[in-house]
């Protein structure tokens, strides 16, 4: 009996080991997955609210949920992050090739001239990128924020090469604390990166909403019927009797599909422009009847 009991109590504690081990698991994955999603909840709203903004709107009106600026986020981030991820590979390779050259002991004195000047270059480089987006505060200079982190990273790849050579050449490197030294660059880098996809963002935001305006002929049709007058004054919007007496019907073309959000739906009137457009919103809730087509096929004559 006495032999039995240890391996019971070993079974019973069995579970709860791999509970602890489960929630250590999802205690480290959870905060990336939280910070992961409210990232890519700011970029979505950042380029939506550029758009509304350029549309003379607020983003509020949309009524976007998490999920819509989730989905509206990935295109602000697949071009910065299909970059990135060719310029980190370009890097590891590089940075590889200059490893055996230093481990090998071949051409010491130009690795290490060439790693000063690379230091030299990179951090002066990020020092006039930051100098032209201070003296410019009221501009959005797209990519330079990216392109001051490049040159930061430049210049720390350049110190530390130079590190490395002269440790493999036995001479006695100055001691730093580079535990702090990486972190500080970690999270300026990384804030770098933050402010360069939301300024791209912004740049989205403001494109769609030109791109409406280039493009609102291929936004579908929409006509809408009431049975209250609505009083539509958007340009090109035509009102139309389609009731009786007893009945009254009144009819609206000449409009054309944004989107469908929050409880409303808005319409843009044909030829809409950025200076003269308007945007008609409408409660999504049977109040009103729409009818969307093809925007090949045009509004249909008001009968």
């Amino acid at each position: 009996m006495s032999g039995e009991e240890p391996a019971q109590d070993a079974g019973r504690g069995l579970p709860d080991t791999r509970w602890q081990r489960t929630l250590e698991v999802l205690s480290v994955i959870g905060p990336p997955l939280t910070v992961a999603t409210a990232l890519l909840v700011y970029f979505g709203w950042a380029r939506s609210d550029a758009q509304a903004k350029s549309m003379g709107l607020d983003v509020s009106l949309f009524g976007y949920s998490v999920q819509d600026f989730i989905l509206r986020s990935i295109q602000s981030l697949f071009r910065p992050l299909a970059w990135l991820a060719l310029i980190g590979l370009a890097w590891l390779m590089a940075d590889r090739a200059l490893n055996k050259v230093i481990a090998g002991g071949r051409y010491p004195r130009t690795v290490r001239h060439g790693a000063m000047v690379m230091a030299a270059a990179g951090y002066l480089f990020a020092a006039a990128m930051w100098i032209v987006t201070v003296s410019q505060p009221d501009r959005t200079l797209l990519y330079v924020p990216y392109l001051i982190a490049g040159g930061l990273l430049i210049g720390n790849w350049g110190v530390a090469l130079r590190r490395r050579t002269v440790q493999r050449t036995g001479r006695s490197p100055v001691l730093t604390p580079r535990g702090l030294e990486r972190a500080f660059m970690f999270v300026l880098v990384t804030l770098l990166l933050f402010w360069g996809t939301a300024d791209y963002a912004q740049a989205l935001g403001r494109g769609a909403a030109v791109d409406y305006q280039e493009r609102s002929a291929l936004l579908p049709t929409a006509v809408v019927y009431s049975k209250e007058r609505l009083a539509v004054s958007a340009p090109n919007v035509l009102e139309s009797a389609a009731g009786t007496t007893d009945a009254p019907l009144y009819r609206y073309s000449g409009l054309r599909l944004l989107v469908v959000s929050g409880g409303r739906i808005f319409l843009l009137n044909d030829g809409w422009t950025l200076k003269d457009g308007r945007v008609v919103v409408l409660p999504d809730n049977g109040s009103v009847r729409v009818e969307y087509g093809n925007p090949a096929s045009g509004n249909p004559a008001p009968g």
